[in-house]
């Protein structure tokens, strides 16, 4: 991680108002219908959507779900998120403070999803995260990010790499391998983004 987490916490906490009209981008919208089509919940399920900044993922998945759990280490897009839930009389969800490494969720989830958060952790926090996210017992994990299918273009990154720190495809899929799942579906949004859904085998 190239800031730390209060680092992280702040900046987005600063961004938080104007986040949803900045994320305007074919690809980022791309990756949000992708990972809410692969997640596809059923009406018994319990969702847990890690980086859920201002609740885009969370609340899309809500109807489909019988809960659905967001976490954040920033509590300006928490409370964005929260207020989203409100104006759209959402009950079943529930956000809070969590972390990809100690999402603070009690008891097993049937999936977990996040979105364009990830790529802050670099490869071995990566690896600690999908540990931790194993450890819930999720039949199904589904990760839109910044990733890289090719080497990346130095002059057209996708990404900041001041606070980014995207990983490969390859290694991604090494890590998922080894914590139990299977990759079933990769869908490449873009030579640096890209959504995969991992299920258990």
């Amino acid at each position: 991680m190239k800031k730390t987490i209060e680092e992280h916490a702040n900046r987005f906490s600063d961004i938080a108002g104007d986040y949803d009209d900045s994320q305007d981008s074919e690809e980022y919208r791309a990756c949000v219908s992708l990972v809410v089509d692969h997640a596809d919940p059923g009406a018994n399920d319990t969702v847990l959507d890690l980086g859920t900044g201002t609740g885009a993922i969370a609340l899309a998945l809500a109807p489909g779900a019988e809960r659905v759990i967001g976490r954040d280490i920033s509590e300006g897009m928490l409370d964005e998120a929260r207020t989203k839930a409100e104006e759209n009389g959402i009950e079943n969800v529930e956000f809070g403070e969590g972390r990809f490494r100690d999402p603070n969720v009690d008891g097993e989830v049937d999936i977990v999803v996040s979105n364009f958060a990830m790529h802050h952790l670099s490869d071995e926090e990566k690896r600690e995260a999908i540990e931790a996210i194993a450890e819930l017992g999720p039949r199904k994990f589904v990760l839109g990010d910044v990733m890289f299918f090719g080497l990346p273009d130095p002059k057209e990154p996708f990404y900041s790499p001041e606070v980014d720190d995207p990983s490969t495809v390859g290694h991604l899929a090494d890590v998922l391998t080894d914590n139990g799942f299977s990759l079933t579906a990769v869908e490449r949004v873009h030579e640096q983004v890209g959504v995969l859904v991992a299920e258990r085998t």
